[in-house]
């Protein structure tokens, strides 16, 4: 199906029509002129070597081609039959824990710091699948939807802060329930959750989103960010510890239970980020041993499209050139 890369500059072509206008209104012009310069068949005689079909031609020739320039700008293109890729993989969405503990230094240089070193690993090892990113801490928000543009969420990955999300807190159920939204589809397979957080859950119904999940055939993979021992919250507005209403350090503990509870009961499974190298080899082994889809990655740039522009400028030339060359006078009789 031809499509416009710019569609924006189609509003040019209205440009012609003034244009026609100001032709037309030359025309008679010429022959008011004509007209004026007395017998007709004096200026017959004196204009006999003069063609005005040729003249005309000259004009179309000129509206022709600024139109066929205005096209190649608009960029028309249609997609390439066989210019896509395809690969064997699953749709995953990858949740990011952005709450305010995050910002605890139980494990170096913090919490926050080390799920965003993971995923950027994370993701040059699932290459094969498309992936998409979401923060959450009171609520949650899909920050990318799922794409093949792997380089795309690396970029985006240095962004990620604890101020993202306006809404403090843990809300571990509204991740799972905005990560069911993103990955919905008809068949029940080939969809994955990577859920990253402390696990300190300060919201109502888990439970009924982990079934929610779990009837859509998605597979939640958890992953425990922080130590059971837990760290006091760095403020780095202040640069002191968060402390309570009494005056006393919070500290933020990993709940690995809640964690493990998550993976169990949608056929997942639960990782300990301690040893960045053995939680990517076993989340990457789950996933790769999932069963598989066929999916075409969409390229950036238009390198799956067949593009047009150089078309349209070479027939341009070319009328330019005719017109260049065309004269208006009438070849000469014997």
């Amino acid at each position: 199906m031809l499509s416009f890369a710019h569609p924006t500059f189609l509003w040019w072509l209205l440009g012609i029509i003034p244009l026609a206008f100001l032709f037309y209104a030359l025309l008679k012009w010429k022959k008011s002129v004509a007209r004026s310069l007395g017998d007709k068949k004096l200026v017959a005689r004196l204009l006999r070597y003069y063609d005005a079909r040729k003249f005309k031609l000259k004009f179309y020739l000129v509206f022709v081609a600024l139109a066929l320039v205005i096209l190649a700008a608009a960029g028309l293109r249609s997609p390439k039959d066989d210019g896509q890729e395809k690969s064997a993989g699953i749709d995953i969405i990858v949740a990011l824990d952005v709450s305010k503990s995050m910002l605890s230094q139980d494990i170096k240089p913090t919490r926050l710091d080390r799920a965003k070193q993971l995923i950027r690993s994370l993701t040059s090892n699932l290459g094969n699948n498309r992936i998409g990113l979401e923060v959450f801490a009171g609520q949650a928000i899909l920050q990318m939807p799922l794409t093949s543009d792997i380089g795309a969420i690396n970029m985006f990955l240095p962004n990620i802060n604890t101020d993202m999300v306006p809404i403090q807190g843990t809300a571990v159920a509204q991740a799972l329930l905005t990560a069911e939204a993103a990955l919905h589809s008809p068949d029940k397979k080939h969809k994955a959750v990577i859920l990253m957080t402390d696990g300190e859950t300060h919201d109502k119904g888990t439970e009924s989103a982990i079934n929610k999940l779990y009837a859509s055939g998605i597979t939640v993979f958890t992953v425990g960010i922080g130590t059971p021992k837990g760290a006091p919250i760095f403020d780095p507005t202040t640069g002191q510890d968060k402390k309570d209403k009494d005056g006393n350090v919070v500290i933020s503990k990993l709940n690995e239970k809640e964690l493990k509870d998550i993976a169990s009961k949608t056929g997942g499974s639960y990782v300990l980020l301690n040893n960045d190298q053995d939680a990517i080899d076993q989340i990457t082994g789950r996933i790769n041993n999932m069963e598989k889809k066929i999916i075409v990655s969409g390229t950036v740039g238009g390198r799956n499209f067949y593009q047009y522009f150089p078309i349209f400028i070479a027939l341009a030339l070319l009328l330019l050139i005719i017109d260049l060359f065309l004269t208006e006078r009438k070849p000469s009789r014997i």
